[in-house]
Parts: structure tokens; sequence; C-alpha cells
């Protein structure tokens, strides 16, 4: 398939894509709202020039958080114009960046020719940033035939997507070839993405971004206090984030398991999608748990069993009030999240056995013994409860990320010097 029957199929795909957008809408209101954007017809007014960075959505946006900040105090005459395909990443971006005046947003338009082109009008970036392997060829395309260069930034692809996207030769080689850097996280990847078609010299290893996170200690003592004032400073506490549909009854079964060991525990559960919150909610209530919503900011009291996480913006908070961390999206096949966050945080980090968008990462933090992976409710409650009945082996695991973390670290400098070839 080449990039003319790609467009074609696209636009007769169009009706299904608005079927989505209203059922989602159903759930979320938000899918329903600034559907001009999506198009490039009723974009919010954007002063032209200097960078575009698209993020897809909140994980990547968070990804790239530190880039656009480093990025802003490098060239700080030059717009950033951020785009997301999500409601929940674009709640994020505006949350990240809110008061600064040079750092704007809108929705990235649907990989139309005509769409890409008026968008691309009304920016005129000197630069176009992509976050990890959200690629489209028309809009590639769009800004090769406008002299824009287009950088991969923080670049991740597994083997089964580079299977994917070789099934496409005709499309993904042109698209790739197109490209003006690759930034890319492992040497692994660097070799799929040369043999799928883009230039040998445009890739470039540069590790990792998400290495670069750095906490702030501020968020550790407002996390210390929050426990101080719900008398849980020596209470057990774990928290299951970024959770996906058919995890949420493994966690909660764990807990109860957990209960039966340790009647005071506390669990922290923060479903990925903001649509999921009520019927999680529901969920714990049907499952007999005492269950408060972070949302109404009620206090957590002795009698709290779950503290359902319905906020935006605050996981990193809610991670720093835990002493043990599940990531979710790995319990089910869908690959995992951000593993890096916790361990950050020096909290002992599990996960499920799904873990194949972070696979080198996984891999560093399993051979340090950083992370342990369970695969159902008995072992999920098990691994808890030995980490909270002995905290030597969570000192290790909390100790043995960190060191994982520094010994990553500088990715963010090798991206920012492949990006400054072509900035002013």
């Amino acid at each position: 398939m080449n990039r003319t029957l790609y467009t074609l199929l696209f636009h007769l795909g169009l009706p299904l894509i608005a079927l989505r957008l209203f059922l989602r809408a159903r759930k979320a209101p938000a899918y329903g709202q600034r559907i001009g954007e999506r198009f490039a017809f009723s974009l919010p007014p954007l002063q032209p020039g200097g960078i575009w960075v698209h993020a897809v959505s909140v994980g990547e946006s968070i990804a790239a958080a530190p880039m656009i900040r480093a990025l802003r105090a490098r060239y700080p005459q030059l717009p950033i114009t951020v785009t997301c395909m999500t409601p929940t990443g674009s709640e994020r971006i505006q949350a990240l960046f809110a008061g600064d005046a040079l750092i704007q947003h809108c929705y990235l338009p649907y990989d139309l020719p005509w769409a890409a082109a008026r968008f691309l009008n009304r920016v005129q970036p000197e630069l176009a940033v992509i976050m990890e392997t959200e690629l489209w060829p028309n809009h590639i395309h769009q800004c090769a035939r406008r002299g824009i260069p287009v950088a991969l930034a923080n670049g991740r692809l597994s083997a089964r997507s580079a299977r994917g996207y070789g099934r496409f030769a005709k499309l993904t080689a042109p698209m790739l070839a197109e490209m003006s850097l690759l930034a890319v996280q492992t040497e692994a990847e660097a070799e799929r993405f040369r043999s799928l078609g883009a230039r040998p010299d445009c890739v470039k290893v540069t590790g990792s971004i998400k290495f670069d996170l750095t906490i702030d200690p501020e968020l550790l003592q407002r996390a210390a206090t929050l426990r101080s004032d719900w008398h849980a400073a020596a209470r057990p506490v774990w928290i299951a984030a970024s959770t996906h549909a058919g995890e949420d009854d493994i966690i909660l079964a764990a807990h109860q398991q957990l209960l039966a060991r340790h009647p005071d525990a506390l669990l922290i559960l923060v479903p990925r999608h903001p649509e999921r919150f009520n019927s999680v909610f529901e969920l714990c209530s049907k499952a007999g748990l005492n269950t408060v919503r972070r949302s109404t900011a009620a206090p957590v009291s002795a009698a709290t069993h779950v503290l359902l996480g319905d906020t935006m913006g605050e996981l990193l908070f809610l991670y720093a009030l835990a002493d043990v961390a599940l990531v979710g999206g790995s319990l089910v096949a869908n690959g995992g999240h951000n593993l890096l966050e916790p361990a950050a945080l020096g909290k002992p980090v599990l996960s499920g056995p799904h873990l194949f968008n972070f696979l080198d990462i996984a891999a560093q933090l399993r051979e340090a013994g950083a992370l342990r992976e369970v695969a159902d409710v008995e072992q999920l409650a098990g691994a808890v409860s030995e980490l909270w009945q002995q905290p030597q082996h969570a000192e290790q695991m909390r100790a043995a990320g960190l060191a994982v973390m520094q010994r990553n670290q500088g990715a963010l400098q090798r991206l920012l010097q492949g990006l400054a070839q072509f900035l002013p």
C-alpha cells in the first residue's frame, strides 16, 4: 500500500472515525468537542514559526515535558506548538505549560493531505519533533514538501510493531526516508528503523529521555505530610497505577487477600483513562471495599480500603504516597506503561508479564533487581505482602531502581544536541 492508497482509505474511513468519536463522547464528552481542530478548520490563535512537538497522549506528553522546557530555555525567542490526539493529553499539556504564552496547543489534525497542509500553513514550524512512534505519512510528507525537518524523539519500535510497519513497505519506507533525524532509545530499535527504510546517517541512538526524570523534593514532602494527616505514616500502602479494563478485578482481588493478612492495608487505584473512573469506583463498591475518591478531597480514614485516583496530573504524587508500586497495562496484553516514574521515586516496582512496549527498560530494571513481575492474583498479593514484611528487600529494590535511573541519564542532552543542527 502506497501513500495514495492509504490516503484514499483514510477518506473512506472518515464515517467510522466520526462514529468512534461519537461513541467515545458518550463516556468522555471531551471527545465530542473541538472537532474542527481535528480537520484544521478551526484552529486556535497560533503564533507561527518555531518548533512543533507532537505527543499523542498523556504518557508522551509527560515524557516530552523536560525536552520542551529545555528547548524553551535554549531558544527563548521561538514559539513551541504542542499537539496531541486525546482530550486527556490535551488537558495534561495545558496543565504542564499554563502561563507560558510561547507554548501553545491544539489537536493534531487527522492525517489527510489537505488537513496537514492547512495545519502547517498556519503553524509554519522551523522544526517538527514527533515523540516516540506516532508517525503519520501525510504530515511527514507535507513537512518534506516545505523543507521542514522532521525528527523522531525518544523513538521506540518493538519487533512486533516493526513487523507491522514492514507489511506496508511502500508506505513506510518513503515516509522514514523523508525524516531528518530518528533519535531512538536502543541499537536494536535503530536497526529496525534502518531495515524499514530510514536513512542510516539519520538514525542515532540517544537512549530514553524518561531516565532523565527529576523529582521535586517538595513533592515528597507533600506526600509525607498527607500520609501523616491520614494517620497512615506506618500504614501499609500500595498503588496500582495506569490500570486498564481487565486488571482492576485482579488488583481488587489481590487487595482483599492482603486485607486478610494486613487489615489496615490501603490501596491507591489509578485507572489510566478518565472515562473509566466511575466504572472502577462501582467495581470497588461491589467488592465491598470502602472507597474514597481523590477528586472529592475527602479524608482517608482507618476504615478506608481504597483511594481511587480519579484526578489528572497527580500520578507522581500518588506514587509518592505508596510503599510499593504496580505499573498497569501489564497484567493484560497492553504492553505496559512507564516503569521509571515509581523507580525514580524510590519505590519497589511490580508489573505484569506484558511489557513489550518497554522491553529494554524492563530488562535493565529486572537484571538490577528493581523489578518483579507477577501474573495473577496470588502472585500479586504475595509480592506486595513480602515487600511490606521484608523492608530490607524493599530497600534493595529501591536502591537498585535509583541506580538504573542514574546510570542511564544523559539522553535528553544527546537529543537536544541532535535537534540543535536544525535550529538557529
